[in-house]
């Protein structure tokens, strides 16, 4: 059986002691992703930002705040690991200039300067094994397949999973698999336990059984 990394729930970047720039993501994506890998057999390690929800029991869950944590927490997992599935949102900016005190007020327009944070997900396929295969995300509001079809071949993804925004923080999912050929190996919708279920489907059927079987096809 495998050992899989999943990345999930959102990351949060401070401005300053109490502020901080994150989104709503709920983390129930990756718990449902880990829950049928767990019923299929496989070990599973589990990054999470900060939520609410309780992950399952069976799965080693490594708690992290930050995008940056995020990263390094994978980093050191994932060598141990055979594939990785990106269900996380991690905030894609953090500030530039982080107080160390509360910002007040002063009746002046306030301005931030922001940059990138480093990809998780594309970093872990950069460094990957041979043998390790990688699953990302993508949500999107605007040109929803061009712009999961770049991510997925800036990534280095095997396959990517989009969605849209009312994923966020939603019981359900609204999904299309796609390979690196622009090929929909998949669409489904419904609540997020039942997504998870024929999304794993499509990774074991396309990533995990051929590493187990070479002789087998994809079919």
């Amino acid at each position: 059986m495998a050992h899989i990394l999943i990345t999930s729930g959102p990351t949060r970047q401070y401005l300053d002691p109490v502020r901080y720039l994150t989104n709503a993501s709920s983390g129930r994506m990756g718990a449902a992703l880990a829950e049928v890998s767990l019923t299929r057999g496989h070990q599973v390690t589990i990054v999470s930002g900060p939520v609410t929800i309780d992950y399952p029991s069976e799965a080693r869950v490594l708690s992290v705040t930050s995008t940056e944590e995020m990263l390094a927490t994978c980093q050191d997992a994932f060598p141990e690991c055979d594939g990785v599935i990106g269900a996380a949102a991690p905030c894609d900016y953090r500030p530039q200039h982080v107080s160390s005190s509360k910002i007040s007020k002063n009746g002046e327009p306030l301005t931030l300067q922001f940059v990138e944070t480093l990809d998780v997900i594309a970093t872990l396929a950069e460094n990957r094994l041979p043998r390790q295969w990688v699953v990302g995300f993508a949500l999107e509001t605007d040109d929803h397949r061009f712009r999961a079809l770049a991510k997925l071949e800036s990534k280095r993804c095997n396959l990517i999973v989009l969605n849209g925004a009312s994923a966020i923080d939603s019981e359900v999912n609204e999904v299309e698999v796609l390979d690196s050929s622009g090929n929909t190996l998949g669409s489904f919708q419904g609540p997020k336990p039942l997504v998870a279920r024929a999304i794993f489907n499509v990774l074991h059927r396309e990533l995990m059984a051929p590493l187990l079987d070479p002789s087998s096809n994809n079919g």
